[in-house]
């Protein structure tokens, strides 16, 4: 018989060592040592990226807290403490992502090295911390869709029991959008690794190409989710997002719920208007000459 996976590793005392702790911190060293393996390449040391990831995840790790409890402030007020309690799940990868941006952005202006070049050094280990960190949800029976039948994951998915097993929770079973999302991100980083060493790639492409592969998988993914981060906005908006959905509808079923009374998914919205910059990044910088500088270029300080 097979059982579900405490989210605790160990306990010392009142000290307890989380499967979710650990997971995240495997999957920042992951990352570390993709980007100072592709940092050879241009003579960057690697303290550069030790010292990245040592002041980038710090502020990652807040900035995604605060995102998160900003949206649910009403169960956050009456109980102040429970801010700090990030191992009990909560963060929110887009506040990930723009606490981490500013980080690295005042870090590499301090350096000299561009902040375009270095982010896309850095975009597959951004992927490869999204790959294994969303196991730490796995482990938590957290960040899953709506309800499905046994035989849906067994039979149409070809889940292992330990994954199925794992998406039971209060007898009944989930999506498992954790393991969507993750293999989504490898596909992703498999193409980020290809075309970063494709001669046309500009500098700061291959950083808006994991943007838009990213919020694309997320779209889509995160409709199948019941904790969204949601809002009531406009109907026709609201619509519009249900259309380009529904093509999930063929495989995967309804979307998950939302709470009452609210029809936007706060991180499905942000992934269009992300993909739209991206794409415009890509093509006002072409059209108007300012992509000059190739990835593979050497780099050059700015200081």
């Amino acid at each position: 018989m097979y059982y579900y996976i405490d989210p605790v590793l160990f306990k010392i005392g009142p000290i307890s060592a989380t499967w979710y702790g650990l997971i995240l911190g495997a999957a920042a060293l992951v990352g570390l040592f993709l980007a100072v393996r592709e940092g050879k390449r241009f003579n960057i040391p690697s303290d550069f990226f030790m010292d990245l990831l040592l002041i980038g995840a710090p502020s990652a790790i807040v900035v995604a807290r605060l995102y998160y409890v900003a949206f649910e402030w009403e169960h956050y007020r009456d109980d102040p403490l429970s801010i700090i309690q990030i191992w009990n799940g909560g963060i929110a990868i887009h506040g990930a992502l723009i606490g981490a941006i500013i980080a690295a952005v005042i870090y590499t202006r301090i350096k000299g090295y561009s902040f375009w070049k270095i982010a896309d050094i850095c975009a597959p280990s951004l992927l490869i911390g999204q790959i294994i960190g969303r196991w730490g949800n796995f482990v938590n029976q957290e960040a899953h869709g709506g309800p499905v039948s046994l035989d849906f994951l067994e039979n149409t998915l070809h889940l292992p029991t330990f994954i199925v097993e794992q998406m039971q929770i209060n007898g009944i079973y989930y999506h498992p959008t954790f393991l969507y999302e993750s293999l989504w991100n490898v596909v992703g980083l498999i193409l980020l690794i290809i075309l970063r060493r494709r001669s046309f790639v500009r500098v700061g492409e291959v950083f808006a190409s994991y943007f838009i592969w990213y919020s694309a998988g997320r779209f889509f993914i995160e409709g199948l989710r019941t904790d969204s981060l949601s809002f009531q906005g406009p109907e026709w908006l609201a619509s519009f997002m249900n259309t380009l959905w529904t093509p999930m509808t063929w495989v995967f079923g309804e979307a998950g719920s939302m709470d009452v009374g609210e029809n936007i998914r706060m991180a499905q919205l942000i992934s269009l208007i992300i993909i739209l910059v991206a794409v415009l990044f890509i093509v006002i910088r072409r059209w108007g000459g300012f992509a000059k500088e190739k990835y593979g270029d050497p780099i050059t300080l700015q200081k």
